[in-house]
C-alpha cells in the first residue's frame, strides 16, 4: 500500500501538489500491474518509478492549450520519463485515474477526520467524568425541567460523537474504491486484473460496476456524512452559547489573556468560536444538495459533477476538520461553574421539584387531579411573585403539610434521586 497519504494537515491533502501526486501513484500502480501480469518491461517501470515527476504550473501552462487536464498531467510526466511514457496510462481512460486519485484523498482526508473526533471524543469523556456529580437544571423548550448533572448533558455529546466515530469509520470503506476498467467501465482495453492488482497496491477495492465513473452516490454520502458530524457540533456549540448568556453563565468559552471582546464595550467575553463553528455548519449542510445532484449524469458519464467537486470536497474536508480542532479546544478550555447552576436551579424556591412533591401528595392518598392542583398552584405563585419560594408555600399549607412530614418533603428537594439510576449511562460509555 502506498503510504504517501498520511499527510498531517488536511489543507496540503487537498492542494493541488497532492491531488497530481495521487494522479501519479495511480499510473505507477497501473504501470505496476501490467509488469506483475507481464505485459510491461520490468525495465520500464524502474525508469519510470526514477524519473517520473510533474510541475504544477507546466501542467497548468499545457492544460490552457489542450484543455484537458488529464492529458495535461500525462504530456508534463512524459517530458520527465521519455521513451518509457509508453507505458504508463495503457488501456486507460482520464476517469481511471481522476476518481481513483480522487479515492485516495477521500480515504486519506476521513482518517485525518477520524483522528480529530477521536480527540474530541477523549476531551469529551474527561469533561463528563470530572463533573458527573455537578448538578444543574435540565431544560425543555429553554423553560427549566428537572435537575440533571453537566456531566449527563456532555455525556450525550459524547455518544453522539461515538455515532459520529461509527460513521466515518463505515465511510472510510464507502469511499476507498478504484476503477481501472477504461472507456465506458468494460474492460475493453484493459485486463480486470490490472484494476484488482492497482488497488491493491493503493490500498484500495475495485468498484463493484463502476460506468466510465465511480458512483457519485458515494460522493454524496461522503459530503452528507461530513455535514451530520457538522450538525453534532453545531449542537454542542448552540448549548454552549445558551448556557454562557450573561443570565445564565453556567460555563463560558476560555477568554485568553488580552483576548477583547468588543470594540465598544470592554466588559464583553463572547462565545466566538461556539458562533464560527455553528456557522460552519451552516456551509457544511449547504453542500448537501449540490452533492446530491451530482449523482445524475447523463448515461455512463458527463463532468457535470466535476467543477462541484472541486470546490465542494476540499471545503467540506478543510471546514470539518477546522470545526473539529475548534470545538476539542472549546470543550478542553471550557469554564464551568457548579455555584451558577445551584442558584439558577433552586430559583423560585425549588419549583424544578414539583413533581417529586405532586408524586408523594399521591401516594399519600390524594388524588393526582387535586395533586396537581394543589402543587400547580404553589409554583405558579413563587414563579409569578418576586423573591417567591415554592418550597416555603407548601410547608405553610396545611394540606400539604397533614399529608408530608417535614422530613418526606425535604426528601422531595433533593437531587440524589435524579443522580441514582445515571450510572447506566456512565457504564455504557465507560466514563
Amino acid at each position: 500500500m502506498i503510504e504517501r497519504y498520511t499527510l498531517p494537515e488536511m489543507g496540503r491533502l487537498w492542494s493541488e501538489e497532492a491531488k497530481f501526486q495521487s494522479w501519479l501513484d495511480v499510473e505507477i500502480a497501473a504501470t505496476a500491474a501490467n509488469v506483475e501480469l507481464g505485459r510491461v518491461p520490468v525495465e520500464a517501470l524502474a525508469t519510470i518509478r526514477e524519473k517520473a515527476r510533474f510541475e504544477v504550473a507546466r501542467i497548468l501552462e499545457i492544460e490552457a492549450e489542450v484543455r484537458h487536464d488529464v492529458i495535461a498531467f500525462l504530456t508534463n510526466v512524459n517530458e520527465h520519463v521519455g521513451d518509457a511514457g509508453r507505458y504508463i496510462h495503457v488501456g486507460m481512460t482520464s476517469s481511471d485515474v481522476l476518481d481513483t486519485g480522487l479515492a485516495l484523498q477521500l480515504k486519506a482526508s476521513v482518517a485525518l477526520l477520524r483522528t480529530e473526533l477521536d480527540a474530541l471524543a477523549e476531551a469529551l469523556r474527561v469533561l463528563a467524568r470530572k463533573h458527573k456529580g455537578t448538578v444543574m437544571i435540565g431544560r425543555s423548550h429553554a423553560i427549566h425541567g428537572e435537575p440533571i448533572t453537566f456531566g449527563f448533558k456532555v455525556a450525550g455529546w459524547l455518544a453522539e460523537t461515538e455515532r459520529n466515530r461509527e460513521r466515518l469509520e463505515r465511510l472510510e470503506q464507502v469511499v476507498a474504491v478504484g476503477q481501472i476498467s477504461g472507456a465506458m467501465g468494460t474492460y475493453a482495453n484493459t485486463d480486470p486484473q490490472v484494476e484488482a492488482i492497482t488497488c491493491r497496491l493503493l490500498g484500495l477495492v475495485p468498484d463493484t460496476a463502476s460506468t466510465q465513473v465511480i458512483g457519485r452516490d458515494r460522493h454524496a454520502e461522503y459530503v452528507q456524512t461530513l455535514a451530520l458530524v457538522g450538525a453534532s457540533l453545531e449542537r454542542f456549540s448552540t448549548e454552549i452559547r445558551n448556557l454562557q448568556r450573561t443570565d445564565v453563565l453556567e460555563v463560558e468559552e476560555n477568554f485568553a489573556k488580552g483576548q477583547k471582546g468588543s470594540s465598544a464595550m470592554p466588559h464583553k467575553r463572547n462565545p466566538i468560536r461556539s458562533e464560527r463553528i455553528g456557522g460552519l455548519a451552516r456551509v457544511l449542510r449547504s453542500f448537501t444538495v449540490a452533492a446530491l445532484e451530482n449523482c445524475a449524469l447523463w448515461h455512463e458519464r458527463d463532468i457535470s459533477h466535476s467543477s462541484v467537486e472541486r470546490m465542494m470536497l476540499p471545503d467540506c474536508s478543510v471546514t470539518l476538520h477546522f470545526m473539529l480542532r475548534e470545538m476539542s479546544e472549546v470543550v478542553k478550555g471550557l469554564g464551568v461553574y457548579p455555584e451558577n447552576m445551584a442558584r439558577n436551579m433552586n430559583v423560585y424556591g425549588g419549583v424544578v421539584f414539583s413533581q417529586r412533591v405532586l408524586l408523594a401528595l399521591v401516594e399519600s392518598g390524594l388524588s393526582r387531579e387535586e395533586a396537581y392542583r394543589i402543587v400547580q398552584r404553589h409554583a405558579h405563585t413563587a414563579w409569578n411573585t418576586e423573591g417567591g419560594d415554592f418550597r416555603a408555600n407548601l410547608e405553610a399549607d396545611a394540606d400539604v403539610t397533614s399529608r408530608l412530614s417535614g422530613e418526606q418533603l425535604a426528601d422531595c428537594f433533593s437531587t440524589e434521586l435524579h443522580q441514582a439510576n445515571l450510572a447506566v449511562i456512565w457504564e455504557r460509555l465507560g466514563i
